[in-house]
């Protein structure tokens, strides 16, 4: 899994802005950035027809030289389309609305009703038949993860996808250890802080965090993405609807913060010292 991809929540949208959307996943892959991340439930489905247009766009001349091969490409089904009797379905349905033939990553997007067995299970069959190469879940806390690791073949899990930013860094008490521990990456969703307990304006406004991205000739943003890729263990998925932003976001995963940085940034915004709820939208 690449260490920078991009998010795709709130495409699709609106028709008026489909095309510009599509150019900003195209700028981005052309930048160097692999992972894209959509969900079947953005838009109803159209968030999946607008990285379907990008994904044309780029293995067609957009992007010279890049193949299907070189993009990991990553769905997640909702959680009441999680069983046996439909999440096949979901899948091929997503597959269409992409244009592609499979999936890097196939997540479930939070737990529902349906066993975690079962989800599993069906997860497996898709591997199997050449449909998705891995699964994954997201939103899942610590408590979810261990009872699915004590599922039939619950540990091929991938990885977890949950909210994570500077301001908002309650996994680091216990999920995160968990994932290290487990060797599983965690992927950081909203790392610029389109939700969660603190505003991304707060963020972006902040003096420390404006400070460091001027020594660094940097934006605050870029600086959010250096924070949030400061280790081995964790994928960031920002959302970038316009080719400018998606160019320095790309750019920010060779944005190294310095331990002053962050011991800076850690004094400005404290990580927790007892366990939180999740953080997730």
């Amino acid at each position: 899994m690449p260490a920078i991809g991009m998010g795709t929540w709130h495409m699709g949208e609106d028709r008026a802005s489909e095309e510009d959307e599509a150019g900003a996943l195209c700028a981005g892959m052309a930048a160097g950035m692999r992972l894209i991340d959509t969900a079947e439930m953005y838009a109803d489905g159209d968030t999946e027809r607008v990285v379907g247009a990008a994904l044309k766009k780029a293995l067609h001349g957009g992007v010279p030289g890049l193949t299907r091969d070189d993009l990991f490409v990553v769905d997640k089904v909702l959680p009441e389309h999680a069983g046996a009797d439909d999440v096949r379905r979901s899948c091929e349905a997503s597959l269409n609305r992409l244009g592609t033939e499979y999936l890097d990553l196939y997540l479930l997007h939070w737990r529902g009703d349906v066993p975690l067995a079962e989800t599993v299970a069906e997860f497996r069959k898709l591997c199997d038949e050449g449909l998705i190469r891995r699964w994954g879940v997201s939103n899942l806390d610590v408590p979810a993860m261990e009872e699915l690791m004590a599922v039939p073949g619950g540990d091929g899990c991938a990885t977890d996808q949950v909210l994570y930013h500077l301001g908002s860094r309650g996994v680091e008490v216990a999920l995160q250890p968990w994932l290290r521990t487990h060797r599983m990456p965690m992927m950081a969703y909203s790392p610029l802080a389109q939700g969660g307990t603190r505003s991304r304006r707060g963020l972006f406004q902040d003096p420390t965090v404006r400070a460091i991205a001027q020594h660094h000739q940097a934006t605050p943003a870029q600086v959010l993405l250096a924070w949030v890729l400061r280790d081995d263990h964790t994928v960031a998925i920002p959302m970038a609807s316009s080719i400018t932003h998606a160019q320095q976001n790309a750019a920010a995963a060779a944005l190294r913060l310095t331990e002053e940085d962050l011991t800076q940034l850690d004094e400005a915004f404290p990580a927790p010292t007892e366990k939180q709820p999740l953080d997730w939208l």
